[in-house]
């Protein structure tokens, strides 16, 4: 059994009885707009169709996973010890200052999205890798445990065995392990949930901070503007804070702080524990894909991770210099997509076979020598899907792109957008799919 056959089966399934699925694919769309599965204020868009993944498929995740964070530690750790290979990062001072504060734990990237387009085990590419401020566990845990009660899942259950794959209670036991490490003497640690109000994801902190109270830890959301830094800890008003789920995106901290210095102080001081630190920088800046295919970085790689990176990471160059690297991605319109080297959500991102000649020119005029990427452009595999249009039933082609959510650097579960542009995400038309592990 492989996900195509499972997939195969849903759609003949949902053609056996169209008005019966119709009818509650309208009521399962009141459901989810009445649901948590909200994102800027609207409810997530969604197909009456998850993906579906079999056990080999999770394998292949848990193995892709595994080498990608053995990869990547391996690149910290150059990064913390050598001066010389930490320019390569051209980061700011203040950035480095961060990173290099040792976090109390053992982890450099205590939570993680990686996202890639999958077809199999030997065919796969990432796109870009997500650490701070990986989101969108509630987005596929909401809409996977209201698909599961649709009539058409139920049926499916008949000849399948269903599960999703749990992201929440899960993290709260996973980040508080990780706190143990730090202190283990504190036995139920004040928790704040930390992000700039304007650019929190409210709806999912809400379900987290839920989770956490649930478990028996005072936890509050608050915005690192608010914190104060005294005594020696950090403070929200008298909430003395022992714990930071950090959903503060490090660009965003950097950019903004000259707003944040009892924030900024406290962890430097140790103040608290900080899951994940600035630490995870090193592998969310999108330069790191260039770095990987870099030969004094290859040279610390073992073979078979050597091998993993020139086949599974786009490459990756910085736009800037001399006029060699402008022509090449002048006058190579559709072999190449740019990226700025931290922004999130898809923001600043265009791709070659998006525009003519003349506005590709003229967007890479505004980008060259100004921190932005060339990236080789790969084109995502394709799943069929069921769309309920104009009253019909449709079976259409849509390009995934999949999240694997890695909690304490081990794989825990998936976060799937299709769409049918070159670029998926929240900025394009897309589709949150929950993800569903067939047995």
């Amino acid at each position: 059994m492989n996900w195509k056959e499972v997939n195969d089966d849903y759609i003949e399934l949902i053609k056996s009885d169209m008005g019966k699925y119709e009818k509650d694919y309208r009521l399962t769309l009141e459901k989810v707009a009445n649901s948590t599965a909200i994102y800027k204020g609207k409810p997530v868009p969604f197909l009456y169709h998850p993906m579906f993944y079999t056990e080999k498929d999770i394998e292949n995740f848990t193995k892709i996973g595994d080498t990608l964070i053995s990869i990547t530690n391996k690149v910290t750790k150059r990064y913390l010890e050598s001066k010389g290979f930490r320019q390569k990062f051209e980061f700011s001072p203040l950035l480095e200052e961060l990173i290099l504060v040792d976090n109390g734990y053992d982890i450099n990237v205590p939570i993680g999205r990686f996202d890639l387009f999958y077809k199999d085990e030997d065919n796969f590419k990432f796109c870009e890798l997500n650490t701070d401020g990986s989101s969108a566990m509630n987005e596929d845990n909401t809409i996977g445990e209201i698909l599961l009660q649709t009539e058409a899942l139920k049926d499916f259950s008949k000849e399948y065995n269903l599960s999703l794959f749990e992201l929440i209670d899960r993290w709260v036991d996973d980040s508080v392990s990780i706190f143990r490490q730090w202190n283990n003497k504190i036995e139920k640690p004040n928790i704040a949930i930390v992000d700039f109000t304007e650019s929190g994801t409210s709806k999912e902190f809400e379900v987290f901070k839920a989770a956490f109270i649930k478990k028996g830890y005072n936890t509050i959301i608050a915005d690192p503007r608010d914190l104060k830094y005294r005594d020696g800890g950090l403070y929200f008003e008298d909430f003395k804070i022992d714990m930071v789920y950090r959903r503060i995106v490090t660009f965003e901290l950097i950019e903004k702080a000259n707003e944040i210095p009892d924030f900024i102080e406290a962890y430097k001081n140790k103040a608290f524990c900080s899951i994940g630190s600035i630490r995870s920088q090193v592998v969310h800046n999108k330069i790191i894909f260039k770095i990987l295919h870099d030969e004094d970085t290859l040279e610390f790689l073992s073979e078979e991770e050597r091998k993993f990176v020139k086949n599974h990471i786009p490459v990756t160059g910085l736009f800037k210099g001399d006029n060699k690297v402008y022509n090449e991605v002048l006058n190579n319109k559709d072999k190449y997509i740019m990226k700025p080297l931290d922004l999130n959500a898809s923001q600043g991102v265009y791709a070659g076979r998006d525009l003519t000649q003349d506005e590709w020119k003229k967007r890479l005029d505004d980008s060259f020598n100004k921190d932005y990427l060339y990236q080789e452009f790969f084109t995502p595999f394709t799943r069929e899907h069921i769309l309920f249009e104009d009253n019909e039933i449709k079976v259409e082609e849509f390009r995934s792109i999949v999240g694997l959510f890695m909690y304490k650097e081990k794989f825990a579960g998936i976060y799937t957008r299709i769409g049918k542009n070159n670029i998926i995400s929240g900025l394009t038309d897309y589709y949150t799919l929950p993800n569903i592990l067939v047995k």
